[in-house]
């Protein structure tokens, strides 16, 4: 079944690091915002990087984004998905990032684990010309990254902002 992305884009003119997942969880779905599920480790390993508390609700987490000068959203517009595996996506229609290349200084670009970054090189990269980089996946399923590994890959986030 076709589903399409119901989250917009979130960033402003001073986010410099653009995160892109490869498509909304059900919960992200339903909750309208990125890593909604419990679960996920995103929102604690990045408040890990900036030795901050873990942003409870959708205004913190928005926020915090746009505190620390970042950009989120997904490579994916619309897809074909079963719940929320990534194994599952099939016939894939790409968001179109250049508004937030347009409006933004965005100086690096960094994907949730390696289906966002297939993704991302098959559909994104020959639009935008810029290189992205494979962070591991912040996602539950990947239970071989321990948090405290989590931090210390994504901790090159801290390069650029």
């Amino acid at each position: 079944m076709t589903v399409r992305h119901p989250i917009p884009p979130l960033y402003d003119s001073s986010s410099r690091v653009l995160i892109l997942g490869s498509f909304p969880s059900v919960k992200s779905r339903e909750g309208l915002f990125f890593y909604h599920h419990p679960q996920n480790r995103f929102w604690k390993v990045l408040a890990a990087l900036w030795d901050a508390p873990v942003p409870a609700t959708v205004p913190e987490r928005r926020a915090f984004i746009l505190e620390h000068h970042l950009a989120l959203w997904d490579v994916i517009a619309a897809c074909d998905i079963e719940g929320s595996s990534d194994a599952s996506i099939r016939a894939v229609v790409p968001n179109d990032l250049g508004p937030i290349l347009a409006e933004a200084p965005i100086e690096r670009i960094y994907c949730n684990g390696a289906t966002s970054a297939t993704l991302y090189r098959r559909h994104q990269l020959p639009r935008t010309g810029i290189p992205a980089v494979q962070l591991p996946s912040t996602s539950p399923a990947n239970a071989a990254w321990r948090l405290p590994d989590l931090v210390e890959a994504w901790s090159v986030l801290r390069e650029v902002v």
